[in-house]
């Protein structure tokens, strides 16, 4: 019995409209980041971090004015709420580096703010310690991306590791430039988190590669846009059940969790959207034009056309 012939989806059709929507986000993100800067947390730049507990009816007006009152220039000022007994504190991140100085101004806005003496702690990191948790993260992702290139050139080929990297480089520019457009804190979390995307983008555009690889024996009967799109086809559904049950419990950490798991869980929502778009919209429409331009798949291209909406599928199926 045969089954009868399905037509595909013509999503690589839709090629253009993702690269102009993905180059006018990457222009934003490059545009944002010289004019807005990053925000970087002390973790990266040095400071002071004073976590104020029990801090009863004060807002976060009187806490500021208080940092105000005690001529401290730029505190970043969040409310959290303690781990244990749920009573409403404050975690105030100012540029002190010293550490005799930064415990001078908790225990001044204690002292203003009528609270008990042991209801702030205080840690302050030194700049160099900044420097270097920053020369780490850099080298992370230069040997995450440098493994990822090689990876894929030893399972599939070199062009494929090539296009998923690109692919990675629009999700980190993206994620930057919302992050620097919002002014949101980078902290050690997010970079955490920016790397735990990668893995997540390079697993959905290895899941699509996978595919084309599979599909390469069609290739002689189809053109390769054809056949990438037939793969796209194929796996679209498993791509977006994955992304969303990753989602859902990131996003529950994001509404419902405190400040630490909110840091990671925003770059986690978007990177994990990015990624599965990514690696439809821009990894596998890059290896598809840039494989194209083989002579093997040129000759194909010219006999066949693109026909993205030709690909059928007709299988025997035992009876």
């Amino acid at each position: 019995m045969v089954r009868p012939f399905r037509i595909d989806r013509n999503i690589l059709g839709l090629r253009r409209a993702f690269f102009i929507i993905s180059g006018i986000l990457v222009v934003a993100a490059l545009i944002a980041l010289p004019l807005r800067s990053l925000n970087f947390g002390i973790e990266f730049v040095g400071g002071s971090s004073m976590d104020f507990k029990s801090t009863g009816e004060i807002t976060i007006e009187q806490m500021r004015q208080a940092f105000d009152d005690a001529q401290v220039e730029g505190p970043v000022v969040q409310t959290a709420n303690d781990a244990r007994t749920g009573e409403p504190g404050f975690i105030v991140r100012v540029p002190i580096t010293d550490a005799q100085q930064a415990s001078a101004v908790a225990d001044q806005i204690v002292a203003t703010l009528g609270l008990s003496d042991d209801s702030v702690e205080v840690n302050t990191i030194n700049p160099s310690w900044g420097a270097s948790v920053t020369q780490t993260s850099a080298i992370a992702f230069a040997v995450a991306i440098a493994l990822i290139i090689i990876y894929i050139a030893i399972r599939f080929e070199y062009k494929m590791g090539v296009c998923a990297v690109l692919s990675l480089v629009h999700d980190l520019l993206i994620i930057v430039g919302i992050y620097a457009i919002t002014g949101r804190e980078m902290t050690p979390n997010v970079v955490a988190a920016l790397l735990t995307i990668m893995g997540y983008s390079l697993y959905d555009a290895v899941v699509v590669f996978h595919r084309i690889n599979d599909n390469m024996s069609n290739t002689a009967s189809h053109s390769f846009m054809t056949v990438a799109n037939h793969s796209i086809n194929q796996v679209l559904m498993r791509t977006i059940n994955t992304t969303l049950a990753s989602l859902i419990p990131v996003l529950a950490m994001l509404f419902f969790g405190g400040e630490t798991l909110r840091d990671f869980a925003f770059a986690m929502s978007i990177g994990l959207i990015l990624g599965s778009y990514s690696s439809i919209a821009i990894a596998t429409p890059l290896y598809a034009l840039w494989k194209q331009r083989e002579p093997k798949f040129k000759r194909l291209r010219n006999k066949f056309g693109e026909g993205l909406d030709e690909f059928t599928v007709a299988e025997q199926l035992g009876e």
